[in-house]
């Protein structure tokens, strides 16, 4: 018996890995975050599969459930919305799982950041502009940030910033950022990534607090914040520059070299 934590992804149904979907696919008993898992992911669940939504759940109340089918042999597929490495809350869950011996393992899924930008069109890091992504999240209620890791102490970097459960926070945020980035910061909040009811609301540090608020979008949001949310003007990745010489380049020079040199004969 083993319980599979498995990522969802964002919200989009087919954005599920296909390692995830067997497993859910497979699994006699599925226990996902009904308020951030698509139905129609655990819909591919065993007809006879016991799928329980774990929202209005404690984690008493989920592992009992884990510990009832660890005890009839039955695998468990521990479904969470986007990536579970990140905010995910499964530290808890594998800490209890390892002091009573029952097995785990974990499937990766897209992460809500990654989403959000293909959503958007864009890449998030830009030569010149932005070489580092910071996933982070504010104070509100459920946690504290431990010391050093505030806005005002990662703003420093000047990095991407991809602000995770702090769309109620942007009052904050803005107060934090702006003497590193300026109030003219490109801001963009994401809410609901890839499902039907996806909106994006773009704005500056100055101005996306009140649009926003305006919108009413309260959770289930995601915050980007920096220069190349609306960059233009930034140098070509020499990846692709032919003047780029790399392991591979030479290969397929000598290869259409050998190809010209046989053609001639």
């Amino acid at each position: 018996m083993t319980v599979h934590f498995i990522g969802a992804g964002p919200g989009a149904p087919d954005l599920i890995t296909v390692r995830g979907l067997k497993l859910i696919e497979a699994c006699p008993v599925c226990l996902y975050a009904g308020s951030l898992v698509p139905e129609e992911v655990v819909a591919a669940a065993p007809k006879d599969a016991r799928v329980v939504d774990t929202a209005p759940m404690t984690l008493d109340e989920i592992l009992a459930e884990i510990e009832a089918a660890h005890a009839d042999g039955k695998d468990v597929a521990r479904v969470h919305s986007g990536d579970p490495s990140i905010y995910g809350a499964i530290g808890e869950q594998i800490r209890r799982l390892q002091a009573l011996g029952i097995p785990y393992d974990i499937t990766p899924g897209v992460p809500a950041f990654a989403a959000a930008a293909a959503e958007l069109g864009q890449e998030l890091t830009l030569p010149d502009i932005s070489q580092t992504v910071i996933l982070t999240r504010t104070t509100m209620k459920s946690s504290a940030m431990p010391e050093g890791e505030d806005l005002a102490t990662l703003g420093r970097s000047g990095a991407t910033l991809a602000i995770h459960l702090s769309v109620r926070n942007l009052r904050h945020v803005e107060r934090e950022l702006t003497p590193f980035y300026g109030a003219d910061c490109p801001v963009v909040v994401i809410y609901r990534a890839t499902w039907p009811d996806q909106a994006i609301l773009r704005g500056t540090l100055s101005d996306i607090a009140g649009k926003v608020k305006e919108a009413k979008l309260t959770r289930t949001a995601l915050v980007l914040v920096g220069r190349v949310l609306d960059a233009s003007d930034f140098t070509d990745s020499r990846l692709y520059d032919p003047t780029h010489k790399h392991i591979l380049r030479p290969k397929k020079k000598k290869k259409k070299l050998k190809e010209s040199e046989d053609a001639a004969r």
